[in-house]
């Protein structure tokens, strides 16, 4: 491998980290500002309720579509050049999406979808790769950024939609290029030093112990795969949920926005704790109660919807920093790293695509919120049960 000189290693891990927050700004924000809108794509498009919950559940689809590839094709093409590739591809589908037409609206959400699962399984690669001694506080880091840009998106969909005369929903859309663009600028500069700054995702003997054959690794994955599929149960149905309690619309916006804000700024206090301690189950369970908290809030007494949504961001946002850690402490290398997190979000994503689907139409069939609510309960619960394994000191093996 051919060396780097050391002053060249410090501008490259300032560039390196600037752009993993850049590309984490991008895991959440195109799919969370979709929600607030979607009544009046679904109006303007004339749209059927299984079409415009697809808008919901494609991007998951694809999610768990592309996360099983993601470290295959990283191993083949280096991690610099996937992650370009996959901004490219999430630039493209944002503009496609915005054009107001629905087969383009369609085919951008899948674009996007596919982008944003490569950024997901392989940003904790990365961190392995280059950060392995500052995984908690960059993980930590990430998922505020991922949280805070998905928050901003879904405040201000509604107030971007309402701002023209028309259909103002493209506009809402195409928000997330603003973060998007420049991302695309700031990694050139990863691109350009990476193949000789670092070493392959892959090392000899990286897949002699396949990820899924390790008890660690359901463990992880099924504690990932329950936060998910409540995150996104809620992600999607909280504004019709509010707005059959009695908020207004644009009330329900920025409860969603503050939803996402509360998930991404439990960070800083999770941060500290992640240093410190090697154990983290009692860490993992604790924050699963705090969704089973904010859920059951929401089920008993929904006029204190705002104090119930930032008790559930901070327990739904608490596990995924907990798990997107996990994916990186529990491992070896970076390859296992990337391959862990292909794992996990498949499976945690398929879980979640059913999961909006399935709860719309609960709350078809029964007139209410009250079942889909007490399923959300349930998963949580068992969420907590597997955050006591995932959080043991151990490795995959």
């Amino acid at each position: 491998m051919v060396s780097v000189p050391a002053k060249t290693l410090a501008p490259r891990s300032a560039w390196l980290i600037a752009g993993i927050l850049l590309i984490a700004a991008n895991l959440r924000a195109p799919v969370t500002g979709v929600a607030p809108v979607l009544d009046m794509i679904r109006a303007e498009l004339d749209l059927t309720a299984a079409a415009a919950g697809l808008l919901t559940t494609l991007p998951l689809l694809a999610f768990a579509a592309g996360s099983p590839i993601a470290a295959m094709v990283a191993q083949r093409h280096g991690l610099e050049r996937t992650l370009m590739a996959a901004l490219l591809t999430l630039t493209a589908g944002l503009c496609l999406r915005s054009t107001g037409v629905v087969w383009a609206l369609f085919a951008g959400t899948l674009l996007i979808g596919g982008a944003i699962a490569f950024g997901n399984v392989l940003l904790p690669s990365l961190l392995k790769r280059d950060f392995p001694h500052r995984i908690a506080s960059l993980t930590s880091a990430y998922a505020l950024t991922m949280g805070v840009a998905s928050g901003a998106a879904s405040a201000v969909a509604v107030p971007l939609s309402q701002w023209q005369a028309g259909p103002g929903w493209p506009l809402a859309l195409i928000a997330p290029m603003v973060v998007a663009a420049p991302s695309v600028l700031v990694w050139l500069v990863p691109l350009h030093t990476g193949a000789s700054a670092a070493p392959s995702p892959a090392s000899p003997g990286a897949l002699a112990k396949p990820v899924w054959k390790s008890a660690v690794s359901w463990q992880i994955t099924l504690f990932l795969g329950f936060n998910s599929l409540v995150y996104y149960i809620v992600s999607s149905w909280l504004p019709s949920m509010l707005n059959d309690a009695g908020y207004s619309r644009a009330a329900t916006g920025s409860l969603h926005g503050l939803l996402q804000v509360a998930s991404a700024c439990v960070g800083l206090l999770l941060m500290p704790l992640l240093r410190r301690v090697h154990d983290q189950r009692w860490l993992a369970f604790g924050v699963s109660a705090l969704s089973v908290a904010g859920l059951s809030g929401l089920l008993l007494a929904p006029a204190w919807a705002t104090v119930w949504t930032v008790l559930y961001g901070f327990g739904g946002g608490a596990s995924i920093i907990l798990g997107l850690a996990f994916v990186s402490l529990r491992v070896v290398t970076p390859y296992q790293a990337a391959a862990l997190s292909g794992m996990a979000q498949a499976i945690g994503y398929l879980l979640a695509a059913a999961g909006p689907t399935l709860i719309g139409a609960i709350h078809d069939w029964t007139g209410g919120w009250t079942i889909a609510l007490l399923i959300c309960i349930v998963c949580a619960c068992a969420q907590a049960v597997f955050g006591l394994y995932a959080g043991r000191d151990r490795q995959v093996a």
